[in-house]
């Protein structure tokens, strides 16, 4: 084999091997990433399911009040009705 040929062979072999190393990185850090992007969306929508949670009896709380007062509402109307007759 020829030295110079052996040189160059051994060049890109090292090259080879450098460019696996970066390849093999880059994915690290790819999966990585993807890891922490479903944590932070994890993260997210747990807090706002647990946000809804601890919020709904207060929720139900003023549906209640409101359909209370809507009643109440339509009552006073059915008695002005009344009135006017």
């Amino acid at each position: 084999m020829d030295p110079e040929f052996k040189k160059l062979l051994e060049e890109t072999f090292e090259l080879a091997k450098e460019n696996n190393d970066m390849l093999h990185s880059m994915r690290r850090s790819m999966r990585l990433q993807r890891i922490m992007s479903i944590l932070y969306w994890v993260f997210i929508i747990g807090s706002a399911v647990g946000a809804y949670y601890l919020i709904q009896p207060y929720i139900d709380q003023l549906t209640n009040i409101y359909g209370g007062a809507r009643s109440d509402i339509d009552n006073f109307n059915s008695l002005l009705q009344n009135f006017k007759k």
